[in-house]
């Protein structure tokens, strides 16, 4: 049974802001459709990132936007020239770690990356198990993915950092190749200038000796990433996330700026709602389930998570705590014997087996040692309801509002262009969005020109049954429930309408994602409707991307 009843009320009336679930998609959509902003004041939001001011009227031309047309408008600029104009933008892109890789080239130089650091599998699980702090793994994914293949040493400086330990390799196998890394004996050190070697080989050797200090913890290196243990090692010394990637960057010569959404030495963690009142720990549960934990999710009447809380007391998502004043996990470095192998800081039987996920293969994923390996055959495995709402969570399980990094507010008060990926929405995208004040910076920007949505062209299991308006209406959902602290001073009476935080929706055309242009004209949204091609799998590439991205940029003029 539901625990939600059937009506357009969104089940947390305690919140601020009156604005539904975005699960609830038609009674609601009409109070959303209004004019477009046309100009709206600077935010104050840099200045204080954990507050924000009360917010003018909102005021709009009254005009509704032209529908886009469906099939591409002549131009008389030539591509180039288009392309020139493209590039003399400068853009926001918040992603995840996969979704938006194989795009970096649609964007160019000036163009600030926005990435999540909530992700607890892959390699970056082992690494926060047994040293702490916040994931890194799609920054570095994203740092190697901007570096250019200009010359063989920066090829050669990019097959290092991209390299992983084999997982099927016995335990001892990969120790010794790590061993062969570590004192420059490597095959993965030729080409690379001896400068730059001695600097990374450096700080692979300082993570060499943080683990040593926390051997009984058995850290395992199968299916590690070199690039990883580097910008772990360089997190663990300068205890700055930012001059980790500084530090990345410069070496590997990435082009780009590549921010993570909070600014944090310590582990985050993030927690799904469902419209069955079930609730899901860990970014890694909520996209990549493991057959070996079923009872990561359950009903809030039976025996779950809730319960096991040292506290004793459920999880109450009502609860807001800013994040300055509160851990959201271990800091880089700090790991303690109670959280290991714990999202969260408490006993891992206390989630259902997450401990013994890590100890063989089922389902989802595999266990390599106590990396978590994934196996993408696992995504079919279906929710047990639609998401509410994805939010942050501190050790006691209760949810905390943190604030953004405060170059992603910089970005978004100085940028042209906003772009919401592709990718996974409420794992990827949405926890860079639940944060306080990021959704009055975007609204408010004096800057952006257009805030476009990279639809998905066919849903996962985080977006089972989704059309475009329901991803609308879950990133406005979040952006304004999380835009100021729950009946604070500072709490918007109204929400931000979707027109004023998203303004145009490029979709492929034959994708599974159902768009309904009218609905989304209505709500003073514009579509763009790109051919996907012929073949079976539609989906975005960089040149699709760059197409989009020119229609949005002649339809603003």
């Amino acid at each position: 049974m539901s625990s939600h009843p059937n009506t357009n009320h969104h089940p947390y009336q305690s919140s601020p802001i009156p604005i539904r679930s975005p699960s609830r998609t038609d009674a609601a959509l009409p109070s959303l459709a209004v004019p477009r902003l046309s100009s709206s004041a600077s935010s104050s939001v840099f200045d204080l990132p954990i507050s924000n001011p009360a917010l003018d009227a909102l005021s709009g031309s009254g005009s509704t936007p032209a529908a886009a047309a469906p099939e591409r408008r002549p131009s008389m600029v030539s591509p180039s020239a288009e392309r020139g104009r493209r590039d003399a933008l400068s853009y926001v892109v918040v992603s995840g770690g996969t979704g938006c890789n194989n795009l970096v080239e649609a964007f160019p130089e000036d163009t600030t990356y926005v990435l999540p650091i909530s992700d607890n599998g892959g390699s970056s699980s082992e690494v926060i198990r047994v040293m702490g702090g916040p994931s890194i793994g799609d920054i570095r994914s994203r740092l190697i993915r901007l570096i250019p293949i200009s010359d063989p040493a920066t090829e050669a400086i990019r097959a290092l950092l991209a390299y992983r330990f084999d997982p099927r390799k016995s335990e001892e196998e990969v120790k010794l190749e790590w061993r062969e890394v570590v004192e420059g004996r490597s095959w993965l050190w030729q080409g690379v200038p001896s400068d730059r070697m001695e600097v990374v080989r450096g700080f692979l050797v300082h993570f060499e000796s943080e683990l040593l200090r926390r051997a009984h913890k058995g850290f395992s290196f199968r299916n590690g990433s070199v690039g990883n243990f580097f910008l772990s090692a360089a997190l663990l010394f300068f205890r700055s996330l930012p001059s980790a990637i500084f530090l990345f960057s410069s070496i590997a010569g990435s082009k780009g700026n590549v921010v993570p959404a909070i600014l944090t030495n310590h582990t985050v963690t993030i927690s799904a709602e469902l419209a069955d009142g079930s609730v899901i720990v860990g970014q890694n549960e909520i996209s990549h389930p493991s057959q070996l934990s079923p009872a990561l999710a359950r009903r809030r009447s039976s025996r779950s998570v809730h319960a096991h809380f040292s506290s004793g007391r459920p999880l109450k998502p009502s609860s807001p705590t800013p994040l300055p004043s509160l851990l959201l996990g271990d800091e880089i470095g700090t790991a303690s014997e109670l959280n290991v192998g714990s999202p969260v800081g408490v006993s891992g039987s206390s989630f259902g087996g997450w401990e013994d996920r890590l100890r063989g293969p089922a389902g989802g994923q595999q266990a390599v040692g106590a990396n978590v390996v994934f196996d993408k055959s696992g995504e079919g495995m279906e929710l047990s309801a639609r998401i509410e709402r994805v939010y942050y969570i501190n050790i006691y399980g209760n949810e905390i509002f943190p604030s953004p990094n405060p170059a992603f507010v910089h970005g978004l008060k100085e940028k042209d262009v906003l772009v919401y990926s592709c990718g996974s929405l409420w794992t990827s995208i949405i926890p860079c969005l639940a944060l306080l004040g990021v959704a009055s910076s975007i609204a408010q920007s004096p800057s952006l020109k257009a805030k476009v949505v990279l639809l998905n062209s066919k849903n996962d299991r985080e977006t089972t049954g989704y059309n475009a308006l329901d991803y609308l209406n879950a990133i406005a959902f979040t952006l304004n429930r999380h835009d100021a602290l729950p009946n604070s001073q500072n709490a918007r009476e109204t929400p931000y309408p979707i027109s004023a935080l998203v303004s145009h929706v490029v979709y492929l055309d034959g994708g599974s994602v159902d768009v309904d242009e009218e609905a989304l004209e209505e709500l003073g949204v514009t579509p763009v409707r790109l051919n996907g091609g012929e073949t079976d799998k539609v989906q975005f590439d960089a040149d699709l991307v760059e197409e989009g991205l020119r229609r949005v940029l002649r339809e603003i003029d």
